[in-house]
């Protein structure tokens, strides 16, 4: 049976301040249950539970970094918090959420599945794989921030300023969970993605913004514009760009010189594996002018659709989106993709 599933749109526009006091305001209440539910299920994904207090020195190093590395993504979090009605360690804890879980050894089935590809017309598409049941936390939030020649249009989770998305400029971003290096006080990737958006028009652009951010953690980042795509693996402060007119990634390090130090468990590399292969061979059956609908056959199929065990702590499929960012369309599958309906966000 088919799900009717509506994902939030919120649209920003003003300062980047301004833009935050709105998201604040437009999600507050959701928000703050979120904070409240184990903080942000934290307590039921972690080993041992852990406390504001103990959290306290943490988010404030992260707070500054973040406003240290993006001037403009500090400000839109301060408005966050003063929108929410929440303090402003509790802002960067949803921003750093992820770096907090560390890297996780619990067996996993999935972590995003991401392909994109370059000619007449240029799509990105992923699975969200995702821990933690965040499927109430989805959101898209359109954002014109006053004096930028671009639009954006991002997928949120509960309350994060980035986490994928295009912009008007035609270039889309997507990532890939990869695990490996020293994961420290830095600007969180999902944030760099915000960033990028806001900053960059092309691949090439995009990589060498990249080269300039103190990242915190791991990723495997997605880029498409109109004539180029690839994947960018980020291990530490290293960054290794392959670009193809295709690409594909799940969430194993794929160059020779990372591989070494991949830190996934075997289980979620044996996974990753079986979705980078299915994921090869799904596109070899996929024309290149394949609508939406097309790439959501190959997202809602399993192993690359990665189904619910009843587990809080597994990755399953929390949504799929499929990007045209030189139409600025961004179409949306909360959930199960396969037992939901398309949203279609546009920059317009």
């Amino acid at each position: 049976m088919v799900v009717a599933t509506t994902v939030p749109l919120l649209s920003l526009a003003g300062s980047p301040y301004e833009v935050g006091l709105r998201h604040g305001r437009d999600r507050a209440a959701a928000l703050r249950e979120f904070l409240d539910d184990g903080l942000c299920r934290l307590d039921r994904l972690l080993p041992v539970p852990v406390s504001r207090e103990d959290l306290a020195p943490r988010l404030d190093a992260y707070g500054e970094a973040i406003t240290g590395a993006t001037p403009d993504l500090g400000a839109e979090l301060r408005g966050l918090a003063e929108g929410a009605g929440i303090g402003w360690r509790d802002a960067v804890l949803l921003q750093v959420r992820r770096e907090i879980m560390g890297y996780q050894k619990v067996p996993t089935m999935g972590d995003c599945t991401t392909y994109a590809r370059a000619g007449t017309t240029p799509v990105l598409s992923q699975t969200v794989d995702l821990n933690g049941n965040l499927d109430d936390q989805l959101a898209v939030l359109r954002v014109a921030v006053d004096g930028s020649p671009r639009r954006t249009l991002v997928l949120s989770f509960g309350g994060l300023l980035g986490y994928l998305g295009i912009n008007s400029s035609g270039l889309a971003v997507g990532l890939n969970l990869v695990l490996g290096g020293e994961w420290r006080i830095g600007l969180p990737p999902y944030l760099a993605i915000r960033h990028l958006l806001e900053v960059a028009d092309t691949v090439e652009e995009a990589v060498a913004v990249l080269g300039t951010l103190p990242l915190a953690s791991s990723r495997s980042i997605m880029l498409c514009d109109r004539t180029r795509t690839g994947y960018v693996e980020i291990l530490g402060d290293a960054l290794r760009l392959h670009a193809a007119a295709q690409s594909v990634h799940t969430n194993h390090y794929l160059d020779p010189d990372f591989v070494p130090h991949d830190e996934v468990n075997v289980f979620a590399r044996n996974s990753s594996r079986r979705r980078l292969a299915a994921a090869q061979e799904a596109l070899t059956r996929v024309p290149a002018d394949a609508d939406a609908e097309r790439h959501f056959e190959v997202l809602s199929t399993p192993p690359i659709c990665v189904g619910d065990t009843g587990d809080v702590r597994r990755e399953r499929t929390v949504a799929a989106i499929v990007a045209y960012p030189d139409r600025g369309e961004l179409h949306v599958r909360p959930g199960d993709p396969s037992q939901s309906r398309t949203n279609v966000f546009t920059l317009r």
